[in-house]
């Protein structure tokens, strides 16, 4: 069974800033980690492994630094690394960059693909559904609990909503997007840190790697219909007015309100 996680190294956005003029992410002396949705597919993967056998490649699309993210997910346990790097690839917005993890994911071969639900740098979610798109298999998102089938090339997977539970049978090749809530993910160890630096090697997919996969029009900036025009921190709200008063009149006081604001 071969397993592909992708992963994203974030900026901890419990230091992340803005430039209030600009309204860019201040990333200057802002530590990096591994997104926390993503660690916990690491860690279904390396379970799933655990259990059943196979082989987990983690990857990653960004500049050379992000090393860093994939030899921690190596000395957490995962088999190879791949770093997706190249100027062609910069700017790119989700669509973009699924594109070209698709380009890789198809290049490396795959019978699972899990992902983080979403970053949270960016909050999308469409990451890892857009790479099932591009590929043409089934996919399951915000899966809960994950299970392979005994003799069966499937997977049963409990998906969450907001008020229920769905389990749904999945084939392989397929792709799941794993909640922060599906497991705890397991500490680095010792021996893995070291393998993970001396031992292991992590290996740069450029564009060249998977021309034969992606078209260059479909890549980076020129291949993004979107773009991010600013960013910005909500402002604080204005001192509410309090009205102590009985029920009914507290009524007559908030239609009067909604009907101000056009909302009635």
């Amino acid at each position: 069974m071969k397993i592909i996680v992708c992963i994203k190294q974030v900026p901890d956005t419990n230091e992340v800033k803005l430039d209030q003029e600009t309204g860019v992410l201040i990333r200057d002396g802002v530590p990096s980690i591994i997104n926390p949705d993503d660690l916990c597919g690491i860690e279904a993967a390396l379970e799933l492994k655990d259990k059943y056998g196979g082989h987990v490649t983690v990857i990653t699309m960004g500049p050379p630094q992000a090393d860093v993210a994939l030899r921690e997910a190596l000395a957490m346990g995962c088999d190879a690394a791949h770093l997706i790097s190249d100027r062609l690839f910069g700017g790119a917005d989700t669509w973009a960059t699924s594109k070209t993890l698709s380009g890789a994911i198809k290049k490396l071969g795959y019978d699972l693909i899990i992902t983080g639900r979403q970053a949270i740098d960016g909050d999308t979610a469409q990451v890892g559904p857009q790479i099932a798109e591009h590929l043409g298999i089934p996919q399951v998102t915000y899966a809960q609990e994950i299970e392979k089938l005994e003799n069966e090339n499937a997977f049963v997977v409990l998906r969450q909503y907001e008020d229920r539970y769905q389990k749904i049978k999945i084939k392989a090749p397929a792709l799941i997007t794993a909640l922060s809530t599906l497991n705890s993910p397991r500490y680095m160890s010792v021996g893995g840190i070291v393998a993970a630096y001396d031992e292991l090697e992590v290996k740069t997919i450029t564009y060249e790697d998977i021309k034969d996969f992606v078209e260059q029009k479909d890549i980076g900036l020129k291949g993004s219909p979107t773009r991010v025009k600013k960013s910005f921190t909500k402002t604080a709200k204005g001192k509410g007015e309090l009205h102590e008063v009985p029920d009914d009149e507290a009524v007559e006081i908030i239609i009067n309100k909604l009907k101000q604001h056009y909302v009635i």
